[in-house]
């Protein structure tokens, strides 16, 4: 189980400030976690292979077909201010 010392330390490298409530809750949940992990570790795996998805994706992307893009008049039209076939922006103040 994690302790209290545990939770400071790992709250001061993460540069966390806890009050005592959520110093014990965090004590109980990192606790938690790490028995998950350990049921995990104990199981036998061989042979399953590694996933990314519980089940499998497909068409999750559109297929690459190259289109006509918006032409240069047409995407300036808007704009509140335009030169030499660019947006301008006003420049940063310092």
């Amino acid at each position: 189980m994690i302790d209290r010392e545990q939770v400071l330390h790992i709250a001061r490298l993460a540069r966390l400030r806890l009050d005592e409530e959520e110093v014990e809750r965090m004590a109980q949940e990192l606790s938690g976690i790490l028995e998950h992990v350990e049921t995990i570790g104990s199981l036998d795996l061989d042979g399953v292979e590694p996933t990314t998805h519980v089940v499998a994706l497909e068409n999750v992307m559109r297929a690459d077909v190259p289109v006509p893009s918006l032409d240069r008049e047409r995407a300036l039209a808007g704009a509140p201010d335009s030169s030499g076939g660019s947006f301008r922006v006003p420049s940063p103040q310092a």
